[in-house]
């Protein structure tokens, strides 16, 4: 009598909203690729229910999952142990489930920097780039924009305190790398820049991009961390006043590559998947 294959490994993203999300089709299909057993699942979750969210999934025998918005900056207090990425950050977007406790990264930052340089074939290294937002989207992906080189980074955010605090957890990893950190508020922007990064939840919202266009120069590169029809009014406006415009989906699957590896010890072919994607 043949044996009965093991059940899959359990994985899963946890958001809301969450409805929107391409996370299962894309670890469906490296799982396809890389011949991992595993299913990923969606979960909607209450504002108020992280905690109680992933202690359920734990029952279910979850392995581990990724955490979008709102509930990233959670995600990081509730690990037992935390990447020095997340300590930094204060934010965690993937976990992981051991016999030692919930372990905490955030691969959202590795993405980001992927897509730009590698996916989009443009160059962080000396740059001046504007980060709009100071949550939990921006807070993880300040350092791997510092390490990548950027000679200049404004975050700007509505709430002035919340940019300084960023800014002022990441002064010593900026000196290291001899990047210029400043804060400001949207209104208090006066330069254009090479690279703007919308981190903001202003598109999945569909509120008015939260900066003014003087903030593009010609040819630069406008980046949406959203995607889909949730980037698509940021796009529109980047692309009217001269910008290049780019969402995040080569964020969303280089981020996912390295949570991915991070669960299962193997490394997929993210470049193949997101072809695909925009293919379709």
């Amino acid at each position: 009598m043949p044996s009965l294959s093991p059940p899959a490994d359990l994985y899963c993203v946890m958001g809301n909203p969450v409805a929107h999300s391409r996370s299962p089709a894309i670890h469906t299909r490296f799982a396809e690729l890389t011949g991992e057993h595993l299913v990923y699942e969606r979960r909607l979750l209450p504002l108020d229910g992280f905690a109680q969210g992933v202690r359920d999934f734990l029952a279910e025998g979850g392995r581990g999952c990724n955490v979008t918005v709102p509930f990233k900056l959670e995600a990081a207090q509730l690990a037992d142990q935390c990447s020095e990425r997340v300590r930094l950050a204060g934010a965690a977007n993937t976990l992981l489930f051991t016999t030692e406790g919930i372990h905490a990264d955030n691969t959202d930052g590795l993405g980001l920097v992927a897509d730009i340089t590698r996916n989009a074939g443009v160059a962080l290294a000396g740059r001046d780039v504007l980060l709009v937002g100071a949550g939990g989207a921006a807070a993880g992906v300040l350092g791997p924009l510092i390490e990548a080189g950027a000679r200049r980074i404004t975050v700007a955010n509505r709430t002035l305190s919340r940019a300084e605090a960023l800014v002022a957890a990441h002064a010593p990893l900026a000196a290291l790398h001899k990047t210029e950190l400043l804060a400001s508020t949207p209104q208090g922007l006066e330069a254009d820049f090479d690279i703007t990064i919308n981190a903001t939840a202003s598109s999945l919202a569909g509120a008015e991009v939260p900066v003014p266009a003087r903030v593009l120069r010609a040819g630069s590169l406008a980046y949406d961390m959203m995607y889909g029809p949730a980037a698509q009014g940021f796009l529109d406006w980047a692309r009217q006043h001269g910008a290049t415009p780019r969402d995040g989906l080569g964020m969303l699957v280089e981020q996912a590559a390295e949570a991915f590896a991070l669960w299962r010890g193997v490394r997929p072919p993210s470049a193949q998947v997101l072809a695909e994607l925009q293919a379709h």
